[in-house]
């Protein structure tokens, strides 16, 4: 179906940093499938680890015990927080199974209301639900009769935040950085202040760490900048490093608030998609990829805002880590075809912000070739 507008490139390879279509040519990628391939494409010790388990079992159902669920629930327990992890297959259905858990969790406890607070400029994901939680009106035109139960009030605006809470809001939920919104940093503390007020009141707080998790803002997840903890973190994306995975995390305070038959994934946690996710969490812990995102992320970060000096247009450089937007003054939508043309991978969200979210084990000459093109792109386009 026409549900994307494709660049004219057709994917047929991938190693590190690097892909090459269907002719041969070599392109560097600075978007890693949407801030997914965390570790490279065609990771050796992933890729490795999907094969084995491809020879043993696929799929036998959450009916029976699944161990490589275990070790996985307990590897993420271990360094995050006390919780259970239900286990799906995306981050719209994380989001989902988090909706579902709060307003089940509100509802049984009978204490608050189910409503939820999320934030302008959110994406939380493509189902009716999770685009109903979504801040952005774009992602619901069309689509109503839309689920109701969501408020939104302004990103990083505390005062906002405070004075919409009432009796029938349950819970928040937001992202640590939002990603689809702009690569939108909430100001210093906010996410303090969110767990402070929902202390305060009773309330979930619930962090989307779908695009923010493993280790690409610096530290494992987004929410340890903040020296906190959310009683309910969703994951997918880079979990996998790109098999198709998703993780509703909670503490066992919200989580016990879902029992046998309350909620339910056929392929969710399945044994291929488990194998990918131990693997891929034992290279991020066991090499320190968080340090390495948080390093070249700051050289970025600098030689970027060098090329601010360069091209008047850039207005904002902003991100944390290897999640980095450039805010342009005006339309940037061509700079994705242009850079195929020049062998490289590019992202432009909301029309005039350039997403950079490169593999975390991208070089620094690899860093620099990238920025030399892009300064290439800039320069023709008079930008």
């Amino acid at each position: 179906m026409e549900t994307y507008s494709r660049l004219p490139i057709k994917v047929v390879r991938g190693k590190g940093c690097l892909v090459w279509d269907d002719t041969g040519k070599e392109y560097l990628d600075m978007v890693s499938g949407i801030a997914v391939c965390n570790l490279g494409h065609a990771r050796d010790e992933v890729a490795k680890a999907l094969c084995e388990q491809a020879q043993q079992l696929f799929h036998c159902s959450n009916l029976y015990r699944i161990p490589q669920q275990e070790k996985l629930a307990a590897m993420i327990a271990e360094n995050t927080f006390d919780s259970r992890v239900f286990f799906c297959n995306s981050g719209a259905e994380a989001n989902e199974a988090a909706i579902k858990l709060a307003r089940r969790y509100c509802n049984v406890n009978g204490k608050r209301g189910p409503n939820i607070i999320t934030f302008e400029g959110s994406f939380h994901g493509r189902t009716l639900t999770t685009v109903a939680a979504t801040g952005q009106e774009k992602f619901r035109k069309g689509f109503d009769p839309i689920p109701s139960g969501f408020i939104q009030v302004p990103f990083g605006d505390i005062h906002s935040l405070e004075a919409i809470v009432d009796e029938h809001v349950g819970a928040v939920m937001l992202e640590p950085i939002q990603g689809e919104g702009g690569i939108n940093v909430p100001p210093a503390g906010f996410l303090r202040q969110v767990r402070k007020l929902c202390d305060e009141k009773g309330l979930l707080m619930i962090l989307d760490e779908v695009q923010t998790g493993m280790a690409r803002t610096g530290k494992l997840f987004g929410y340890m900048h903040d020296e906190i903890e959310p009683d309910v973190m969703t994951l997918a994306k880079a979990l996998g490093n790109g098999f198709p995975v998703g993780a509703m995390v909670a503490k066992p305070h919200a989580a016990k608030a879902f029992e046998p038959g309350s909620h339910a994934s056929t392929f969710g946690g399945n044994p291929l998609a488990m194998a990918s996710c131990i693997a891929t969490l034992g290279v991020i812990l066991n090499e320190n990829i968080a340090g390495k995102s948080r390093t070249q992320g700051q050289y970025l970060m600098d030689r970027l805002e060098e090329l601010k000096g360069s091209h008047p247009s850039i207005v904002d450089v902003r991100g944390r880590g290897l999640m980095i937007g450039v805010e342009f003054d005006t339309e940037i939508a061509s700079l994705g075809a242009d850079g195929i043309e020049k062998g490289i991978l590019l992202n432009v969200i909301q029309g005039h912000i350039l997403r950079l979210a490169p593999p975390l084990v991208i070089t620094k000459p690899e860093l620099d070739s990238a920025l030399e093109t892009i300064h290439m792109l800039l320069s023709e386009k008079g930008l």
